[in-house]
């Protein structure tokens, strides 16, 4: 059996951005839920959402149920959350606060089998969802995101990007803009946080990297999609309820 498709490669070989939801609610239901609404990619947040590891493997194998691609952000740029991710079957990994290029060098390496890294062989339930083929073709399946959100990582900006097997760079708006000494907000419109946040797209696409960025709203991540990025959030679990909730004031008449 070779290994399973990431299906994020053949999107993106087509010339499309990639779309993708994020997950802060420890449920697997809930994964399995937005899984099945025809996302390209859900993300599983162990960094600010209220997610354990055990519910992470849950949710990651609640979403491999469908086609959607099961990425997941580790909570820090540690070795054993991210190979713990890896081995649970996350076919993405994304690290939080990549400041400079010897950090990215760490977060390949966890990432990478030998001899382009160091993961430990013990891919346990990932083999079982990626197929006889996993040792193979993991290093060259398994996309590989490292964030850039901080006014240190823009300064380290094209030696993160030249980082080999590096696979691309996710932008965190929030972050980045008040690390900035800006407001700190997801759907950025400060004109300096947006020339950052251009310089980012640039330098990534010269350097070969794709490019994704967080947002919290569909119209300003489809202005993302049409700038170039090859993934964008456009919405939460938690965003999505809060929505919902707003019914409430319209029952009430408010």
């Amino acid at each position: 059996m070779s290994m399973r498709p990431n299906s994020l490669w053949e999107i993106w070989a087509n010339g499309q951005a990639a779309s993708n939801c994020w997950l802060n609610t420890p449920s697997a239901y809930v994964a399995e839920l937005i899984a099945h609404q025809g996302w390209d990619s859900v993300t599983v947040d162990l960094q600010h959402g209220m997610i354990g590891m055990e519910d992470a493997y849950a949710m990651v194998t609640a979403i491999s149920t469908t086609d959607c691609v099961p990425l997941v952000r580790v909570p820090w740029n540690d070795p054993a959350q991210i190979m713990r991710a890896l081995d649970a079957g996350a076919y993405g990994i994304i690290a939080p606060m990549i400041n400079n290029r010897q950090e990215c060098e760490a977060f390949v390496g966890a990432c990478r089998y030998a001899p382009e890294g160091y993961r430990s062989v013990g891919p346990n339930r990932a083999l079982l969802y990626g197929g006889s083929s996993y040792l193979d073709k993991a290093n060259r399946t398994i996309v590989i995101f490292a964030m850039i959100e901080t006014v240190e990582g823009l300064a380290h900006l094209e030696s993160i990007c030249e980082t080999p097997g590096l696979d691309g760079v996710l932008i965190g708006p929030s972050d980045l803009g008040l690390s900035m000494g800006r407001e700190a907000k997801s759907n950025q419109t400060d004109p300096e946080v947006v020339e950052a946040i251009e310089h980012i797209l640039k330098t990534a696409k010269e350097t070969g990297k794709k490019t994704a960025i967080f947002n919290s709203d569909v119209t300003y991540a489809r202005e993302m999609a049409e700038k170039g990025f090859d993934l964008v959030t456009a919405a939460s679990d938690t965003g999505m309820i809060r929505n919902g909730a707003e019914l409430l004031k319209e029952l009430k008449g408010h």
